[in-house]
């Protein structure tokens, strides 16, 4: 709930138009955000209007495609213990990094820096390849990041805290990411996503 209205009570008082509704439930969405308001954990906010391409798969077919800490971290929006994950340290000066279950390209190799957390840590992603979704899990309020094309859980982001001029650090779990050595695809942009 937000103060005394719930969020789907200050939905259903949006105007009700065909055309404005998806308009209006995304600028109340990103209204939320920035209000930091908390809100149910399913609430999703597209960092851009343009969209990753959708892949969609049953979870027998992720059980299939993916290792069972891919599975388990993607999937099942667990984490990696601190300091283990193949990316932690790794530090390229060319390339990017795509999604680990459907290879959509997510962060370039200059967005990453040692933010010294334990966790692959960037600053900023390509435009439309994440989502956040606002976790309040574990009695705490985070920024949960997620793969647009996939919904396979990344990690989390977090503002403020003054590493980069960005001052976003996506703390991203080594299962979810793969590096690609060679460049991202023609005319990817990189954007902050919060």
């Amino acid at each position: 709930q937000t103060g005394s209205m719930s969020v789907w009570a200050a939905l259903r008082r949006l105007p009700l138009s065909v055309q404005g509704v998806k308009q209006h439930v995304v600028a109340f969405q990103r209204s939320l955000v920035a209000q930091r308001l908390i809100v149910n954990r399913s609430l999703t906010v597209t960092s851009t209007a343009m969209a990753a391409s959708r892949v969609q798969k049953s979870d027998g077919d992720w059980k299939k495609e993916l290792t069972s800490e891919e599975y388990r971290i993607l999937r099942e929006k667990g984490t990696e213990r601190a300091g283990s994950g193949e990316y932690d340290k790794f530090y390229p000066s060319e390339g990017h990094f795509v999604c680990a279950a459907c290879k959509t390209p997510l962060y370039s190799a200059k967005a990453k820096f040692d933010s010294g957390c334990g966790w692959p840590a960037f600053d900023k992603c390509y435009q439309g390849a994440i989502n956040t979704n606002i976790d309040v899990t574990f009695g705490m309020r985070r920024v949960e990041i997620v793969c647009a094309a996939c919904d396979g859980h990344l990690g989390h982001v977090f503002e403020g805290e003054g590493h980069t001029a960005t001052n976003e650090r996506h703390c991203v779990n080594s299962v979810s990411v793969k590096y690609v050595k060679g460049q991202a695809p023609e005319g990817l942009n990189e954007a902050k996503v919060v």
